[in-house]
């Protein structure tokens, strides 16, 4: 019998990724990259849809991918409220917050809103998202800030992050739900989760306020600075908010959210290229170190994924700082297509129940 098709949706804060599958063997893999000019066009993320969902309507026509043969349409999960871990049926409740959602903007909410889309246009598909980047498996004393006015809250890159975890764990032999794992998703965004037995107890909250600074995010700032120049009368709301993500980090340094650029003036001998580069890389590394202490030292590996993993230079400079607390393993890119359409072939194939946003 003919393996399911699955068609995987994966928009990101520079690029759409999409593929489709038959059963795990990729039919189609493409990954559209955005510049920072092109979508500096639309005031909010949700202004994209139209501009992203064409694309992947082009995409699979110039592929001459027969849209009647797929049976799932599985998006990447955006800022919906705290969830568990699991592939969730798109519905009314998950498109309204997914629109305007609850915890925030992100290029990540319109993957579930384009699968919706999408599978309403064929004529046996139904849509999904998997492992959003709102799962929460916090421990209670990660969630404590300086402040009770502030919560820590879960927003990282579960679905890669998980999905690397377990590929790692069965290459050597283990159950993912047996190790203690340091996991590092270098992307537009950059979070640095500590796994413990199979959950991710602690994480940089990445999307727009906490953590190393990375290509587009300014990641965490100075307070009492930061209070100052909400209050100096120089920036609206909004201008403040994109400072600290979509023009902050290598953007606001260098005008570029390209790390192969940076990287490529690096090599060309540009000193403040180098600086603003390894200070990057320098932070990534100190809170390797810290989701370290997370998991008291106990440690059997760490793991690093990701866009920006496929630069030798940034990844050593930071093996360098933290080789000595666990194995270094590096997985260049990531396995978020695979994963998503993993969990949409399980669901077709009757192995698990999705799960029903409410």
């Amino acid at each position: 019998m003919e393996e399911f098709r699955i068609l995987a949706i994966n928009p990101g804060s520079t690029s759409t990724k999409i593929a489709v599958y038959a059963g795990l063997s990729p039919v189609l893999v493409k990954n559209i990259s955005h510049s920072n000019e092109e979508l500096s066009k639309f005031d909010k993320v949700t202004d994209q849809y139209s501009y992203r969902k064409d694309i992947v309507y082009r995409e699979m026509q110039e592929a001459e991918i027969l849209l009647g043969m797929i049976r799932a349409v599985v998006g990447r999960g955006g800022l919906l409220k705290p969830i568990p871990s699991g592939v969730y049926l798109v519905n009314e409740k998950m498109i309204a917050d997914l629109r305007n959602s609850p915890m925030g903007e992100h290029a990540s909410n319109l993957g579930g809103l384009i699968a919706d889309d999408i599978s309403k246009s064929l004529p046996d598909a139904k849509a999904y998202i998997a492992d959003p980047v709102v799962v929460d498996e916090l421990q209670d004393i990660a969630r404590i800030s300086g402040h009770p006015a502030f919560k820590r809250i879960s927003i990282f890159h579960a679905l890669n992050q998980k999905a690397v975890a377990r590929a790692h764990s069965k290459s050597i032999m283990k159950a993912y739900e047996e190790l203690n794992l340091i996991v590092v998703h270098l992307g537009g965004g950059i979070t640095i989760g500590a796994h413990k037995n199979g959950r991710v107890i602690d994480v940089n909250q990445g999307l727009d306020g906490e953590g190393p600074f990375s290509p587009e995010r300014s990641g965490t700032l100075p307070t009492a600075d930061l209070i100052k120049t909400c209050f100096s009368g120089k920036h609206t709301e909004k201008q403040l908010l994109k400072m600290a993500k979509g023009e902050g980090g290598l953007v606001a340094h260098l005008g570029t959210n390209s790390a192969y650029e940076v990287e490529q003036r690096v090599q060309q001998g540009d000193k403040e290229a180098l600086l603003i580069f390894d200070a990057m890389a320098y932070q990534v590394a100190k809170y390797i170190g810290a989701m370290s202490t997370v998991l008291y030292g106990h440690v059997d590996g760490i793991l690093i994924t990701g866009g920006i993993a496929k630069s030798a230079w940034f990844v050593n400079r930071i093996m360098e700082r933290v080789h000595r607390i666990a194995p270094v393993y590096v997985y260049p890119g990531e396995d978020e297509m695979r994963a998503l359409a993993m969990n949409g072939l399980m669901v077709l194939r009757g192995e698990i129940e999705p799960k029903i946003y409410e």
